[in-house]
């Protein structure tokens, strides 16, 4: 499953944050939130976005650099939260 969550999360950071980018540039560790491409708006559509496409809860806490500063970081996120469901 891993695959599949972190194919459908970089098309969507590539598609709303990064629209023309090349797909390429976009890893794994690229720095989302510090390397400025998601902003407090667009870490909110983000989180939004993992909640209706995934079916879980991003808790308050867990909506910063901790969580969502990089692709593989929100696949961490997904799978735990898949996991512990």
């Amino acid at each position: 499953m891993t695959d599949g969550v972190r194919c459908v999360i970089h098309n969507y950071v590539l598609n709303e944050f990064l629209p023309g980018e090349d797909p390429g540039e976009l890893t794994d560790q690229t720095p989302l939130i510090t390397g400025g491409i998601l902003d407090s708006i667009g870490t909110l559509k983000l989180v939004t976005f993992l909640e209706e496409r995934f079916g879980v809860l991003v808790e308050a806490h867990e909506a910063g650099i901790d969580h969502l500063d990089s692709i593989g970081k929100i696949v961490e996120l997904i799978e735990s939260k898949k996991t512990a469901a």
